[in-house]
Parts: structure tokens; sequence; C-alpha cells
């Protein structure tokens, strides 16, 4: 059943209930909260300030906003210097550019140095949608969880990622932050905890032997799988692995103490992603067995962002047929 220290939306299994906003628009709030906590927060963008939700910033804090232009390389090692005289600077763009295409900056005057730049990927995952496969960031996880000292966080909707972005925020260490542009359903509220780098059992079953461990806008599709396979008496829990660095290790291994069977569900290549990071884990300290449900090895595709999840499988359906095929 619904974990109720998780304190989630009431309506929960009914869409129409729910709120549908893109996780962007949490951390565009966030962003500006952050800027009053704190003065030393600045925010910079390569001309993607209205996509990447950066221009709410810009208009409550004009004196702390810098546009590079198309930029890239350039807006990581701007904000490289920004944070070494003492800034907390925010970079924002699509992650297919950022960190798709300035990661050799990113690595080298951001984590080698170990400043405190917050890299905000912005419409990661195949829900960009009609964009294609060229805008759809498949790989982003992997590159950024692969980099000492980086901080990799993939909020599970926009109240999280609100949440995420103030975390972040008050840490000293380089960040990296997954954002979607879809709207999606806000299932958690103001109240859900959010500590970084723990994760959440949301939906806890006795008895389960199942367990669904998600990140991102799979959390939801894992929550609905799981109330349709409760209905088919086959019980499932489902953790929301929202920070995939630093790994909640205890965290994980206590959900799966007594599973047989793991599902790990994100909208980025099974290839170094989430699911990756947990069956490193797993394989040293308690080995499952584990189905990756997730990109398998191919680019995204142009269509609509609800239609594209189904076709790649990555829905509640598609988490679905997973479990049943391999119980």
């Amino acid at each position: 059943m619904i974990n109720k220290e998780a304190k989630l939306n009431p309506n929960l299994f009914d869409e129409s209930q729910l709120e549908r906003l893109p996780t962007r628009d949490g951390f565009g709030h966030g962003l500006v909260e952050a800027g009053k906590r704190d003065e030393r927060v600045v925010a910079l963008t390569a001309d993607l300030a209205e996509s990447t939700r950066a221009e709410w910033f810009q208009k409550e804090f004009p004196e702390r906003f810098v546009d590079v232009g198309v930029a890239e390389q350039n807006l990581a090692t701007v904000a490289s210097g920004m944070a070494n005289v003492g800034k907390i600077p925010f970079i924002t763009s699509y992650a297919t550019f950022s960190p798709g295409r300035n990661w050799e900056q990113i690595r080298t005057t951001i984590c080698i140095n170990d400043v405190p730049v917050k890299v905000i990927g912005n419409h990661a995952g195949l829900t960009v949608g009609p964009d294609g496969g060229t805008h759809q960031a498949l790989e982003d996880i992997a590159l950024m969880r692969a980099l000492p000292n980086m901080t990799v966080v993939v909020p599970a909707d926009s109240h999280q990622a609100y949440q995420a972005t103030l975390a972040i925020a008050q840490t000293d260490k380089p960040a990296y932050l997954r954002l979607g542009r879809e709207k999606m359903p806000v299932f958690t509220t103001s109240e859900t905890p959010f500590v970084l780098g723990k994760a959440q059992v949301l939906y806890e079953q006795a008895g389960a032997k199942v367990g669904i461990i998600a990140c991102g806008s799979l959390v939801y599709e894992a929550l609905l799988a799981a109330e349709e396979l409760r209905e088919k008496n086959i019980p499932v829990s489902v953790l929301n692995l929202h920070t995939i660095k630093p790994l909640d290790g205890e965290g994980i291994l206590e959900f799966v103490q007594d599973l047989d069977l793991v599902v790990t569900a994100e909208e980025h290549q099974v290839a170094a992603g989430m699911g990756s990071a947990v069956v490193e884990l797993l394989v040293q300290n308690n080995p499952k067995k584990v189905v990756f449900v997730g990109i398998h090895d191919r680019f995204g595709e142009s269509g609509d962002p609800v239609e594209l999840l189904h076709a790649f499988g990555l829905d509640k359906n598609g988490i679905i047929k997973a479990i049943e095929e391999n119980l």
C-alpha cells in the first residue's frame, strides 16, 4: 500500500485529479527561492532562458544572470570561474548540449576543481517528443555519474524538482539535475520528504517478492504498475531512487532484502544508467535477479511523448510486462 510516511497526493491513482507540470517548472521556482535565500546563487544559460525556466530567475535577479549565447563549453568554464570566487552558479541548457556538448569542460574545470557548479540538464529523455533523437538525451546519467565529485539527481515530479534545486544549492559540491519538458503528474506534495542521497519507499506490500526501483518520470508509472498488479494478487513495492549519486546503498539493500526480482525503470539507456548503478551495488552485497526497463541500445524518435513511452516500453504496461515475464 502507499507508504504513509511518503505523504503523497491522496488522489495518487486518479490522474484526472492530479495537476500536470514539467519538472523544469519546479526547478524554475526553486532557483528563484534559492536566489532569495543566498545571494551567492547566480544563473547562467546558453541562449535558452525561457525553455529552461532560467528567465524566472533573470526577472527577479537581473544583476545575477548571464546569457553566454550558444556556447555551452563557455557556459561551464565561466561558471567554474564564478564558483572559484565564491558564487554558486546554476548553468542551464538542454541535456544533449550540457552535459552532452561540454562534458570535457565540466570534467576539467568543475569536477577536478571540485567547485559547486550546478549543471541543469533540461529536456532530457524521450519525452522531449517531436524534437526527436538529436534532442532526446538518453545517455546523460551515464556521463555524469562517472565523474568524481559529481552528485546526480533525477526528480520524480515538479514538487521534487523544487526540493532538489534547494538541496543542491546548499551543497559545496558539483551537481547534475536532470529535468524534462513534458507535463507529468504531480503526485508528491509540499509535505513529501526529500533528502538528498536518501531513496524513498513510496509503495510497499507485505510479502512482496518483487520490487521496482525507478527514477524520474518512471516513478509514477511504477506506482501505477504496482497498484494494477496488486489487483492481480501480485504484491510489488516501489522505491524512488531520485539521487543516483551518491547512491543510497543502505536504503537499497534494505529494500531488496526479501525480494526475488528487482526491476529498474528509467527514461535512459540501460547501459551505465541508474539500473547499472543499482546492479553494481547488488552484485557486491546481495545479488538478485534484475530486469532493466529502459532504452536498450537505440536512439529516440520523433513523436508524441506518451506514445513514445508506450512504444519503448517505458510506461506502466512495459513495467508490468517485465514483471510478469520474469516472475
